[in-house]
């Protein structure tokens, strides 16, 4: 591993415990990694029916403005139904979508989830904004790989919340484009049904690359991986996150099985 990198990680098997890490407990930032919360608030409220998949949403200029990852911003509708939202942020990250959705369901709401699932150093702190100066949040999220892990760990197994909320959550992620991180190591065909399944939430910011999800090959694995770095080590980090993905794919082994 270069110096200049420092990485927290956790992998662990789910029907034997076997648990590979380093660092674990190391609080970095998550960049839009956090944003799994947000789609597990939004995921709650649509398997209890305090909101609606097709409820609309306006986005905002200001949520159009925001720039980085994401599709809607430059589109021409300005209303967007839940399902929508929620499907743009998990696929495509989309920065515009995560800010209307944090506006319907607030922030506030996304930091108590995260409290009730027993995180207590794995939250959002603020929307996301094209530039972060003094009175503002130095960062969008911030966590740990095991609190991550443990997260997805109750996601996997449908003991989160509701089992609805459960697959709400996994059927979003499993549509993430962004494969390039510790999911390209792992031998799976994202356009395919068959063999293994990814379901995972990427972050990219300065100084930040980040990998956490789901894996159902023989066995399922979950994941967390963080590579924080200074300026000119991108490649190295993205190396660390890709080396996380040979031993995720070594322990997740090559055939789903129908119940995992």
């Amino acid at each position: 591993m270069s110096p200049a990198v420092r990485v927290a990680a956790m992998v662990r098997r789910l029907d034997d415990g076997r648990t590979l890490s380093t660092d674990p407990d190391l609080v970095l930032p998550l960049a839009s990694v956090g944003k799994v919360l947000l789609l597990g608030e939004v995921a709650r409220r649509l398997a209890d029916r305090t909101l609606t998949a097709d409820q609309p949403v306006e986005l905002l200029d200001a949520d159009r403005e925001v720039g980085g990852t994401g599709l809607l911003g430059q589109l021409s509708p300005r209303w967007w139904a839940v399902a929508d939202l929620a499907t743009a942020v998990a696929t495509v990250s989309d920065n515009a979508a995560t800010n209307a959705l944090l506006r319907l369901v607030s922030l506030e709401a996304v930091r108590d989830l995260a409290r009730r699932s027993g995180l207590r150093d794995t939250t959002v702190h603020d929307r996301i904004r094209a530039e972060r100066g003094p009175g503002v949040p130095e960062t969008f999220a911030t966590g740990t790989a095991r609190e991550l892990c443990a997260f997805l760990t109750e996601v996997a197994t449908g003991t989160w919340e509701s089992p609805q909320a459960c697959r709400l959550l996994r059927g979003w992620l499993a549509g993430n484009t962004d494969r390039t991180m510790v999911a390209d190591s792992i031998g799976h065909d994202p356009w395919s049904g068959d063999g293994v399944r990814v379901e995972n939430k990427t972050g990219t910011d300065t100084g930040v690359r980040a990998d956490t999800g789901i894996v159902s090959g023989r066995h399922t694995v979950v994941y967390a991986v963080v590579a924080a770095f200074p300026p000119g080590a991108e490649r190295a980090a993205v190396s660390e996150l890709r080396r996380w993905g040979t031993a995720v794919d070594r322990l997740a082994g090559d055939h789903r099985c129908d119940n995992s």
